[in-house]
């Protein structure tokens, strides 16, 4: 058993799994499943939770029509003085106090120790998101961000478990859509250092909520709900004290005979609530100490006022939490460019081979280079982002997907190139390099603990439809029945003429731009180049998603490569933007900065329009339907004799979903007290 769940058993009275227990020890309830859906219905459900008002203008939106406004991102957005006041005093003790934290501690017991989490509650670092007349310390997204960056740099654990609580677990939803009761209710605890997590995904749903098996039924007098489910992936729920639980109400009438339609709900649930088990703590290739398991409710009395919002709001609740919250994971990949930019330069410079440094040999310079540019683009597209959203006036929901999809792919790059330059000593752990006598650097530890942002809070290819969704939402209007695989005929030909009508007036502001005007964007000097090739491949980009509406109508929907592609030409091009952007604000804030910050700025978008032209390229010269064909025979089993030779160490150890009855209830309160 893990010393964590020790000493949390231990503080309970109660037996939790031990942490390598097998699957078959801890079984995951067949009731759990979800009903049965359609892929209409889980679109509808989709559609239905998403925000889709505009009142706000969107640069990124822009970008995937081929309006490239930079007014949107330039001059960089200013920060209130209070903000930079309380947020630079907060950073100067926390990293007085990171100082005296060890990574190493953690990786080696796969736990943060409670002396840390009681030092980071008396910092308020539990509350740093939380509005000061509550307790918090009320803190901008920026200084968020960089004290999570600063604290993943100790170990990602530690970000992890402060961004679950804050980004998406009670506090955010509660600060949001809570009532002024439970705001007073809750967010004073969550400040002094009530952990807390948010339950959404099940054993049978991930990311398609319309089978959610999770249920709340409502008591006779409408008092209460009764809970019932599991849920799986419960990051901090382990040790959680409070939790978000979003679960099915069933269609009802109540005591006046007033009929609710029900849908999925949103609940603020006490975890020492008699039902309540958590059932295992979940190991994983990185994070080691992360607070992640499988918690189970049985008959769970939730108290009405409990519920976030109406019935059937949790969903919208739950993608309006993420719309922001998603850039928690973005700070901790500038944390991760940063110290592998720091490695880099120094391993490199100090490793002799064939007569000079091995930063000297172009094949190793080359990954450097990248990794350097690709660092200062982390930095800005975080940076802005939080910005952006701390000053209000934008929306930014296509923003932060952007951030947190490309974020997490290219900083996982930038892992693997660090490892690439350290060779065999990058494939080594820290304590075996140091064993031996050399310096414990865990280059290979960072591989393992950046893999899962590539998943977490939507993996990158539900990020790609979520943000390819809000791209083409534009053509869908316009293409009206055009766009529905039900429509008839009669009724397409009529959504015809109203699209033509908005292609007419469109289209033609496609043709020529900014971009091609050889003394636009000249106050950025040398990067002018490259803000001209952006408002150019912005046009290009919507002309090519244009000519994919019409080439496949209705079926664009499940053009998902073709869509993941423009998508991430969308994604690049906001990232050189948000270089050039960085970089001219570097020129007036830090002029000693400014020639560095525009070297890094022009190299990073040199690197990224071969990027972008290779994707422009891939649009229309790809293997797609070759490879959907080959994928269907694949799961039909016609190349079975291929798997020949080889041994799955997992058959025989127990069924993927086990029947199990829930035992009777069992109160469990596994929280850790650090206030």
């Amino acid at each position: 058993m893990s010393s964590a769940t020790d000493s949390s058993a231990t503080k309970a009275g109660t037996k939790v799994p031990p942490k390598d227990a097998p699957a078959s020890d801890v079984p995951i309830a067949a009731d759990n499943l979800g009903p049965e859906v359609t892929a209409e219905d889980a679109r509808a459900l989709a559609e239905a939770s998403r925000e889709t008002g505009w009142d706000r203008p969107s640069f990124a939106k822009g970008l995937y029509l081929g309006n490239f406004d930079l007014g949107l991102v330039h001059p960089w957005p200013k920060a209130k003085a209070d903000d930079v006041e309380r947020g630079e005093a907060f950073m100067e003790r926390l990293t007085a106090y990171a100082r005296t934290m060890s990574g190493r501690v953690i990786e080696r017991d796969a736990k943060i120790p409670d002396e840390y989490l009681r030092g980071l509650a008396e910092l308020g670092a539990f509350g740093m998101k939380i509005p000061q007349e509550y307790g918090g310390l009320g803190l901008s997204l920026v200084y968020y961000g960089r004290a999570l960056a600063l604290l993943g740099s100790v170990h990602p654990s530690i970000g992890a478990l402060l961004s679950a609580h804050q980004s998406i677990g009670v506090p955010e939803p509660v600060k949001v859509f809570g009532t002024e009761d439970q705001k007073r209710e809750y967010l004073p605890r969550c400040a002094a250092g009530a952990i807390t997590a948010y339950l959404l995904t099940e054993p049978d749903v991930g990311s398609d909520p319309a089978r959610m098996g999770s249920t709340a039924v409502p008591t006779d007098d409408g008092e209460a709900y009764i809970l019932d489910g599991v849920k799986l992936w419960t990051t901090n729920g382990v040790i959680a004290e409070l939790v978000v639980v979003m679960a099915v109400v069933p269609a009802h009438t109540d005591a006046d005979g007033t009929a609710h339609k029900g849908g999925i709900s949103a609940f603020v649930v006490e975890m020492d609530s008699p039902g309540i088990t958590v059932e295992n703590r979940n190991a994983f290739m990185g994070l080691r100490g992360i607070e992640n398991g499988v918690t189970r409710f049985h008959q769970v009395r939730v108290p009405a006022a409990n519920r976030l919002g109406r019935e059937g709001q949790g969903l919208k609740i739950a993608l309006s939490t993420l719309n922001t919250g998603r850039l928690s994971i973005p700070a901790l990949c500038v944390a991760s460019g940063r110290w592998s930019l720091k490695i880099a330069r120094e391993w490199s410079g100090a490793r002799v081979q064939w007569g000079q440094p091995v930063g000297m040999h172009e094949a190793v310079s080359k990954k450097i280079a990248f990794i350097a540019a690709t660092a200062f683009a982390l930095d800005a597209v975080f940076e802005l982002c939080a910005e952006m959203a701390d000053a209000g006036q934008k929306d930014v929901r296509i923003e932060a997907a952007l951030a947190k999809l490309w974020s997490t792919e290219i900083s996982y790059r930038i892992a693997d190139e660090l490892v690439q330059i350290r060779g065999g000593r990058g494939f080594e752990t820290a304590d075996s390099l140091e064993a031996r006598g050399e310096r414990a650097v865990p280059a290979e530890q960072q591989l393992r603990d950046l893999r899962i942002n590539r998943i977490f809070e939507g993996s990158s290819e539900i990020m790609k439809l979520l943000i390819a969704r809000e791209a083409v939402d534009a053509h869908l209007a316009a293409a009206g029945d055009l766009a529905s695989v039900t429509a008839s005929l009669q009724d397409k030909a009529k959504a015809a003429v109203g699209a033509s009508g908005f292609y007419a007036k469109w289209l033609p502001k496609l043709v020529a731009g900014a971009g091609m005007d050889p003394r636009s964007y000249g106050e950025f000097g040398r990067l002018a180049k490259q803000l001209r090739f952006v408002e150019r491949s912005s046009r290009r980009l919507a002309r090519q998603t244009f000519y994919g509406m019409g080439r496949w109508q209705a079926n664009l929907a499940y053009k998902q490569a073709f869509l993941g592609r423009v998508v991430d030409i969308g994604a690049e091009l906001f990232a050189m933007a948000a270089c050039c952007s960085r970089a001219e604000m570097i020129l007036r804030t830090a002029p000693e900065h400014a020639a560095s910050a525009y070297e890094l700025a022009e190299a990073f978008c040199e690197q990224a329009r071969v990027r972008v032209d290779e994707y422009f390229d891939q649009l229309w010269r790809n293997t797609d339907d070759g490879d959907q064909e080959l994928s269907r025979k694949v799961l039909a089993g016609d190349y079975t004799w291929l798997e020949a030779g080889v041994l799955d160490q997992s058959e025989g150890t127990g069924p993927w979903i086990a029947d199990a009855t829930p035992g009777a209830s069992t109160k469990q309160n596994l929280h850790r007290d650090y206030r």
